[in-house]
């Protein structure tokens, strides 16, 4: 939680998921589709470090939309996040084994429309069982706002929940039996019998996303038993600086284009300039939107201009603020030579917005790797 109100007061995409309810599994036959998924990150991001108190949250329903125009929708998923059911391996009241099953919504209030849809509000509170997960959580997850939103699969979400969670580990590995495999990502016992099927439908379609949209990558080896495939071992690597800025600039884009960016089969489209826009002056119009485009970014250009060749604790207030704020609590100079050594003659040609992405993702992959001092 401390993690969490940390994130909260920075203001930017980054949020902390308890370790916990990252692990804690469906219930057999149960999962929450990928908008209830959402919902929920955006529920945990907007209580942040006040997460496991006693207390009601709330959210505007515009924060949840996301460009739709209605609020149906939002309906559906707190129901949906009411109903389902989690499960955690527990002992009876005679000492013996057994399951606990739960949900982690308690009540929800949503404001009837008056026809003003912008100031429209949902309040919550999460039961005590979920504060309680949130309280006792030693381990957390550090996931970023627009990859959660960006997710098109609820598996591919779940598994980043998972990789995000082990990523500072020294061995960030997850190891798990296909039963725990299926509990963990919300598989149905009757889909994907067939592991061909799993692999293609559930495993690639994560990987492909993760791959794009995460700030570390995932691969997994397959632990036979026979013919059988018995387990998986997944595990997870931060990206190098250079894949950092990719990833910045690929959620910024328009996701419409992001199946056909990740498959490679993004098509060029030709237009004949004079049949097109017969009585406007090209030159004109294109140097009239690059002028607007880059106004907001002079700013950043003259802060991040080029990246300081000494110390940059002195002179280069910027850069240190930050390695202060991503570098995990190492020494800035110590990553700024790590920094110059990876980038190399790559260096020379960045600044602006792209040297301040890329010296911010190296910051967080270095910290990724080495975890904390």
């Amino acid at each position: 939680m401390k993690v969490a109100a940390t994130l909260a007061r920075k203001g930017g995409d980054e949020f902390a998921k308890p370790g916990k309810l990252v692990e804690v599994r469906f219930v057999r036959g149960q999962s929450l589709s990928l908008t209830a998924s959402r919902l929920l990150a955006l529920m945990i991001l907007t209580a942040g470090g006040d997460a496991w108190r006693d207390i009601p949250h709330r959210m505007r329903k515009a924060d949840i939309r996301r460009g739709h125009k209605g609020n149906e929708r939002i309906v559906d998923m707190l129901e949906e996040l009411h109903r389902t059911l989690f499960a955690e391996d527990d002992k009876s009241w005679r000492g013996k084994r057994a399951t606990k099953r739960f949900s982690l919504i308690q009540a929800s209030w949503e404001e009837v429309e008056d026809g003003d849809k912008e100031t429209g509000w949902i309040e919550w509170q999460f039961t005590p069982d979920a504060r309680r997960l949130i309280q006792e959580s030693q381990t957390y997850a550090v996931m970023n706002r627009q990859a959660v939103l960006g997710f098109r699969s609820a598996y591919s979400l779940k598994l980043y929940e998972e990789g995000a969670l082990r990523l500072h580990r020294r061995q960030p590995v997850w190891k798990v039996d296909m039963v725990g495999l299926r509990a963990a990502l919300g598989i149905d016992p009757d889909k994907y019998a067939d592991f061909a099927q799993l692999r293609r439908k559930v495993l690639l379609v994560a990987k492909s996303e993760i791959d794009q949209l995460a700030h570390f990558t995932v691969e997994w080896v397959e632990i036979r038993r026979g013919r059988a495939v018995a387990e998986l071992e997944f595990r997870f690597a931060p990206k190098d600086a250079p894949a950092q800025i990719e990833t910045v600039d690929e959620l910024a884009r328009h996701s419409a284009g992001r199946q056909p960016r990740r498959d490679g089969t993004v098509e060029s489209v030709s237009v004949d300039a004079a049949d097109a826009l017969p009585q406007v002056d090209i030159r004109a119009l294109v140097s009239n939107v690059a002028e607007k485009l880059a106004a907001p970014d002079r700013e950043v250009r003259a802060k991040f201009a080029v990246f300081p060749s000494g110390s940059v604790k002195y002179g280069a207030e910027e850069f240190y603020a930050v390695g202060k704020a991503s570098g995990g609590g190492w020494d800035v100079d110590l990553i700024a030579e790590a920094y110059r050594k990876e980038m190399g003659d790559r260096l020379l040609r960045l600044s602006g917005t792209k040297l301040e992405r890329s010296w911010k993702g190296f910051c967080e992959a270095y910290f990724a790797r080495r975890g904390r001092p």
